[in-house]
């Protein structure tokens, strides 16, 4: 009796399991976060590890930086562990870690980005300032990677900066979260061709010739030399981009107001599904009044130009003024999603 009791208890084990599982969503980001932390913190020797995991209030963590990090010495002067220090196995599960942060189309642009660096080598011909190496990529993993309490992970580089924070297993903030790309579009080798970044330029460039003279009279703004108007702002987890310029979504026709969700999506589309979803509702949640497009400069190839997208909660910043390695004009692209008033899950 005691025998059939047990395995009809099993039974409904089995049963309540399975039933569960059928109903239950895939695991949630978060955790997978915590797991691939974990990973990346476990395949790493002791001295790697202590580069890697810094506590949780750290000033490190909010210190972003998408620009090279060197010193005079030509020595990286960014925390935690870069790629090139790793054994194939860490870098596999760092890697791995990343992509726990990024869709597929996302972490394609990102190690396309790091690819880059050796396009930027061959271009300056070892004779720039800057230290080109695919391998100047590091991971920090701030606190412990639990799903009871507060931890956080970065990977970045030049021209990119994936910050994740998160609270008892939940993802808190997805930013700020930077890609850049130098060139924009590669113009000769075996590359020649390649876009990194494309329909953040091209949904922006379709937004802009678009628009009405009204509308652009609303849209766009002074080009001082420096940009400063829509620039973005590295190392500091408060987006500070002042109050909303531009024209407002209200004022744009539907097939207008199509190309800037596509122009959003093209943003979050780097994200993972369900944060992505998350971030793009709570857009399409705002009052199309609240919804600002502002730009400066010409959309034109080769021409010096920036854009914001300035929405309830969140700001999108982009700018193509720099000339590439190879001397093309506007040609060197940065662009950003960030949460207002502040990234990193801060109040403010």
């Amino acid at each position: 009796m005691t025998r059939l009791r047990s395995l009809l208890l099993a039974a409904v084990a089995v049963g309540v399991a399975a039933l569960t599982l059928v109903g239950r969503p895939a695991d949630p980001t978060g955790n997978r976060m915590a797991v691939a932390a974990k990973a990346y913190l476990a395949a790493l020797e002791p001295v790697k590890k202590t580069k890697a995991l810094l506590p949780f209030d750290s000033k490190a963590r909010l210190a972003w930086f998408f620009t090279p990090q060197q010193d005079k010495e030509r020595r990286p002067t960014r925390v935690g562990v870069r790629l090139e220090e790793m054994t194939p196995d860490q870098k596999t599960a760092a890697l791995g870690l990343l992509k726990t942060g990024l869709s597929a189309k996302g972490f394609e642009q990102a190690t396309t980005i790091m690819s880059l660096e050796g396009v930027l080598a061959d271009l300056e011909g070892g004779r720039g300032a800057m230290v080109r190496n695919p391998g100047w990529y590091f991971v920090t993993v701030f606190g412990e990677p639990t799903n009871s309490g507060p931890w956080g992970w970065r990977f970045e580089g030049h021209h990119l900066s994936v910050n994740y924070t998160l609270d008892r297993g939940e993802v808190v903030a997805a930013t700020p979260l930077m890609f850049g790309a130098n060139p924009a579009e590669v113009k000769a080798g075996k590359k020649q061709g390649l876009r990194t970044l494309p329909g953040i330029e091209d949904h922006a460039r379709a937004l802009i010739k678009s628009l009405t003279p009204d509308q652009d009279k609303a849209a766009k703004q002074p080009s001082p030399e420096n940009y400063s108007k829509l620039e973005i702002k590295e190392n500091d987890p408060r987006a500070e981009v002042g109050p909303p310029v531009g024209v407002t979504a209200d004022k744009l026709t539907d097939d207008q107001r199509k190309t800037l969700a596509s122009l959003l999506e093209a943003y979050t589309d780097r994200m993972p599904e369900d944060l992505a979803e998350a971030e793009l509702k709570k857009a399409r949640a705002a009052a199309p009044g609240r919804v600002y497009f502002a730009y400066t400069g010409s959309p034109e190839p080769g021409k010096p130009y920036t854009y914001r997208v300035y929405g309830p909660g969140f700001v999108v910043e982009f700018l193509n003024v720099q000339a590439d390695s190879a001397k093309n004009p506007a040609n060197h692209i940065h662009s950003a999603w960030r949460r207002l008033p502040a990234d990193f899950g801060l109040a403010k």
